[in-house]
């Protein structure tokens, strides 16, 4: 069946699904900075990350599964108990610790009922800074419970020492009374293209955010996938240009495809062949490609268009 006009979902042909997964790397041995950095790992994450290089990520953003039964790719995760999925949590989290450095910054995802393990966990081995919680405005509504749009990404720090660029993440607002000095000039904001709008500091409640749909040219098969727009705001805060950037749940490549466009390095892990395939696809897009949707001239916008 022949894709609607609008529909912009990337889609690899089971032949190209096998060339770009070719292209990853697979550790057997401990390798050095050079040999993994800009790289995506085809392999279990609980494996390849004792093969990583110690003291060598400057930020590290998570997107682990939830603690929801789902397939990805071939395999499936399946719910557990709430303790055992801390325990699940803890087996990977501290192995990440010795890759990071002093002054690393961590991201970690969660919905709202995953979200109550995550400080317990990570707060073991990092210093909890900010919870930020975003509008997830798609998802299904339910007849005798309220309709699931929030999510959360815990924010740590590996030290009181970290980067965090204010001006970098800025919010672009438009004024509603534009007020002017005693000498005619504007009083906190500008005119930009005609529009009069104001750069203000960003909360830790996002409502600017659109879930990659089918008209977005960022949209893969994965069922979680977080669009870019969520993912730049994280590197271009917690980052700066050159800095490594390290998902070890990279799935269809959203970290190390942001991380590209925003001038850092990469390095991200993925067990499914199918989203190895697909974050390749898009890191060589990346070459030419730079946009990020809702992310114009250095400045987020509102709401994606």
């Amino acid at each position: 069946m022949a894709k609607a006009p609008r529909n912009r979902t990337l889609e690899l042909k089971p032949r190209q699904i096998s060339r770009y997964a070719a292209q990853a790397l697979k550790l057997s041995k401990p390798a050095v900075l050079e040999d993994v950095t800009d790289k995506v790992i085809w392999q279990d994450t609980f494996r390849a990350l004792s093969y990583l290089p110690d003291n060598c990520v400057d930020l590290m953003i998570v997107d682990p599964p939830y603690n929801l039964t789902k397939v990805f790719g071939g395999k499936q995760f399946k719910a557990m108990d709430f303790r055992q999925y801390q325990k699940w949590l803890d087996k990977w989290l501290k192995k990440t610790v010795r890759l990071l450095k002093e002054d690393a910054s961590v991201y970690i995802c969660s919905d709202w009922k995953t979200s109550l393990a995550i400080p317990e966990i990570a707060g073991k081995y990092f210093m909890l800074q900010n919870r930020i919680s975003w509008e997830r405005e798609k998802g299904r509504g339910a007849l005798n419970n309220w309709k699931n749009c929030l999510e959360d990404i815990w924010f740590f720090t590996k030290s009181d020492k970290y980067t965090f660029n204010l001006n970098a993440v800025k919010m672009m607002r438009p004024v509603i009374a534009p007020y002017r000095d005693d000498k005619g000039k504007p009083k906190d904001w500008e005119n930009r293209g005609g529009e009069k709008i104001r750069l203000t500091s960003p909360s830790n409640i996002w409502t600017d955010i659109s879930i990659p749909f089918w008209s977005m040219p960022e949209n893969t098969p994965h069922p979680t996938q977080k669009p870019e727009k969520l993912i730049a705001k994280l590197i271009l805060a917690s980052s700066n240009p050159g800095d490594l950037v390290f998902d070890p749940f990279l799935g269809s490549g959203t970290t190390a495809v942001t991380a590209k466009k925003l001038g850092r390095r990469y390095l991200g892990i993925e067990r499914e062949k199918e989203y190895v395939a697909y974050a390749g696809f898009r890191l060589e897009k990346a070459e030419t490609d730079r946009s990020i949707q809702g992310y114009e001239d250095g400045i987020f916008k509102l709401r994606n268009s």
